[in-house]
């Protein structure tokens, strides 16, 4: 891989940086910025958008040039567009689907719009500075893969060597989205989910909590068993693979198929109406297990990368064993000064917004620069950016150093995975850059604009579906499961076990070991055996969402398994930009719908 990842495009053009290509990125990635949201609220993470921007951004100004309008855009044009609409894109890990309103629902406290710019764009720029000086170390000195950067690079690449080929993955894109888009509204006038339930009856036992509710029993229906309607989660599934597909499906069985039915069962909490939706009670128990799961498994996955933590303090030796410098894009001066800056907002913004000790922020901060450091290393070695085991690793240091503020817990913890997660992925759009052959410098540039654009409509896109995240999250509709694990954690260590659930601890203590023991085998286990250990933290976020989201999830990750074996050549060539299609489609859609909604009401 390094021969190929260290040689530039050979037919590389010289423009790079241009107004055009950098408003493209900007206006795409605005738009990418609301489908990451989307998605987030409703699984936990948002999707890689690198390739789907450079796609539009190609496909965009080829139909301009075709038409006679203007010329298309050159290779670096287009790489410069899809590192600003990645990074507006990645707008949603800066808080928006995780503390932000799990510190609403908290505390009660909400920010404006200008408010939530501010901050998102504050954490965005600490990651951006850190990659700047992570660039030379991590890409040119130890040459690691980054795997998705990679792949960008060799799309692009084919994108300019086939053209007609290229243009066939575009329109393929824009026919699924289409399509995805089509069945959304679709289900939201004709109700299709209403009729797509699972039907089945399981009575009562005699005694037991259902009994002394009134209810006869339930129906799967009643934990939101049912098939979903809709393709965006048969797209993520896609994306994902089969590893966790079957990881939700086996979490999905033992959550609302075993654990469920006992805990209702037992009166550990209350059923709902006979004709009502039980999921938001199952959740109040269930939350605590996967959380465990989750978390221990991260944190146990992160322990295991201790080569590279401690490579990321450890100067290494270019090949004629001298050690290698910092940054020769941008001067020492001017990295030290953009550090000290950013480091400087953060801390004003911490202590104005949330009213967190100065110390405690600046503590924060140099924490989210070592942990960033670790995170990007990690995302360049084995593609997976670690971003719940970072802001895991603040809560809990926070916790230790000001237990009963849920502020500094959440939101300096913000700082931290935010930070870490965009810092990791504009080093996978640095990687592309330097196969292309690109000045880095641009992509700075872009990378700024790009997170202006994400912050301005993402957060916009934010007030608006989720006006009130207390009465909305945690639902069917939006299970927030990244919103659950960050402000259980805050509130385990505000209010201490006793304030949890009857057989909560006790499920936590197994759901943790069976984290760290998932964590263990797929670190320790030969590859060929390790493809069977279920991954923890998908197994533990089955716990956290709908039964109908995570079949949709398997049954994706089964259509794209079977694909890949039967025709290969397509799935390698066209499944993930048909997946990113729908999903594109269908969360634009969504927040149509959704954005219709609250201003019809």
């Amino acid at each position: 891989m390094n021969d190929v990842s260290s040689t530039p495009s050979p037919a590389a053009p010289t423009a790079q940086l241009t107004l055009r290509a950098v408003l493209t990125g900007m206006a795409f990635g605005s738009v990418l910025s609301l489908c990451n949201l989307y998605v987030g609220l409703k699984i936990g993470w948002g999707i890689g958008m690198s390739l789907t921007a450079a796609l539009l951004a190609y496909g965009f100004w080829q139909i301009l040039q075709q038409t006679g309008v203007s010329r298309g855009l050159s290779i670096l044009e287009t790489n410069i567009s899809q590192t600003a609409a990645s990074a507006a894109a990645s707008i949603a890990a800066a808080g928006l689907i995780a503390p932000i309103p799990a510190l609403t629902i908290l505390t009660g406290q909400t920010m404006s719009w200008g408010t939530l710019v501010i901050w998102t764009f504050s954490v965005c720029m600490v990651g951006i500075v850190v990659s700047i000086g992570l660039r030379k170390q991590l890409i040119d000195v130890e040459d690691l893969p980054f795997p998705s950067g990679f792949a960008t690079a060799k799309t692009m690449q084919e994108l300019y060597n086939h053209g007609r080929d290229a243009m066939v993955r575009l329109q393929l894109l824009g026919g699924m989205a289409l399509l995805a888009a089509g069945i959304k509204f679709a289900d939201e006038f004709w109700k299709f989910r209403d009729k797509l339930e699972i039907p089945g009856w399981f009575a009562a036992r005699p005694g037991g909590g259902l009994e002394k509710a009134g209810l006869a029993g339930f129906t799967p229906a009643n934990f939101g068993v049912s098939l979903e309607p809709t393709l965006m989660m048969y797209g993520v599934g896609a994306i994902v693979g089969p590893r966790v597909g079957l990881s939700v499906l086996l979490g999905v069985i033992v959550s609302w198929g075993i654990l469920a039915p006992n805990i209702f069962e037992a009166g550990w909490v209350e059923p709902g109406a006979a004709d009502a939706s039980w999921f938001n009670s199952g959740l109040q128990w269930l939350l605590w297990p996967g959380v465990a799961i989750m978390v221990a498994s991260s944190l146990t996955s992160f322990a295991f990368s201790w080569r590279s933590i401690l490579n990321s303090f450890r100067p290494s030796r270019v090949a004629d064993g001298s050690v290698a410098a910092g940054s020769e894009v941008i001067s020492k001066k001017w990295f030290i000064a953009a550090l000290v800056f950013v480091t400087a907002v953060s801390v004003i913004l911490q202590t104005v917004l949330f009213e967190i000790t100065p110390w405690v922020a600046t503590l924060g901060v140099l924490l989210t620069f070592m942990l960033a450091l670790v995170a990007a290393r990690v995302s360049g070695e084995v593609n997976v950016t670690p971003v719940t085991a970072m802001g895991k690793v603040t809560q809990l240091t926070f916790a230790m150093i000001s237990p009963a503020n849920p502020a500094a817990n959440l939101m300096a913890a913000n700082v931290t995975g935010g930070s870490a997660a965009l810092c990791a992925d504009m080093m996978h759009d640095l990687k592309a850059g330097k196969m292309l052959g690109a000045d880095p410098r641009p992509q700075y540039i872009a990378q700024v604009c790009g997170v202006l654009a994400g912050a301005l409509v993402g957060c916009a896109g934010y007030l608006i579906l989720i006006p009130d995240p207390a009465t909305q999250l945690f639902t069917e509709q939006w299970p927030a499961p990244s919103v659950t694990a960050w402000m259980s954690v805050a509130q385990l260590f505000m209010s201490g076990l006793d304030a949890l659930p009857p057989g909560a601890v006790e499920a936590m203590t197994i759901g943790a070991c069976i984290g760290i023991v998932l964590a263990v085998l797929d670190k320790l286990l030969p590859a060929n055996s390790r493809k069977w250990v279920p991954s923890g933290p998908s197994l533990g976020l089955a716990f956290l969402i709908s039964p109908g989201i995570s079949f949709a999830l398997f049954l994706g990750s089964m259509a794209a398994l079977g694909t890949a074996k039967f025709i290969p050549n397509w799935s390698t060539r066209f499944l993930i930009i048909a997946a990113s299609g729908i999903i594109a489609g269908e969360s634009l859609s969504g927040m149509l719908l959704a954005m219709f909604a609250i201003f019809k009401g």
